[in-house]
């Protein structure tokens, strides 16, 4: 299942919504406070990497969240249409960015990056669900 998000903050909480609504439908609603963790940090950085791009790039290659179970594996995938890659950086104490990504590590079993062909990059994470 996947959905399109627009370049805008709102999508964060769309998202979110999302989130909840297939967990819910997947009967996996005990995974929705780490999942909804991970997907507004994918989703927030993916936002803040594509601002300055312009809005024909936005247009043609948008940020689409898509969640897929396999077994016992739930994935959660962000797409973007910005080619910089993810890198962890140490936040200090007074930074209010620089945690996503340790985020993401500390609540998801896995995570990693690949590139799109032509433009962009896709962000996963892979949550291990309880008695599937």
């Amino acid at each position: 299942m996947s959905v399109g998000l627009a370049a805008v903050p709102e999508s964060v909480r769309e998202a979110r919504d999302f989130v909840r609504t297939v967990l819910l439908s997947w009967d996996l609603a005990g995974l929705y406070d780490d999942v909804r963790l991970v997907v507004s940090e994918l989703v927030t950085n993916a936002l803040r990497y594509s601002a300055g791009l312009s809005a024909d790039l936005c247009a043609n290659t948008p940020i689409r969240l898509s969640l897929l179970r396999t077994g016992e594996r739930l994935t959660c995938a962000v797409t973007d249409p910005c080619d910089q890659i993810p890198v962890h950086r140490e936040p200090d104490s007074v930074s209010q960015s620089g945690r996503g990504l340790h985020l993401v590590e500390a609540f998801s079993h896995s995570w990693n990056w690949a590139p799109l062909s032509g433009q962009g990059k896709v962000v996963w994470a892979v949550f291990l669900c309880p008695d599937c």
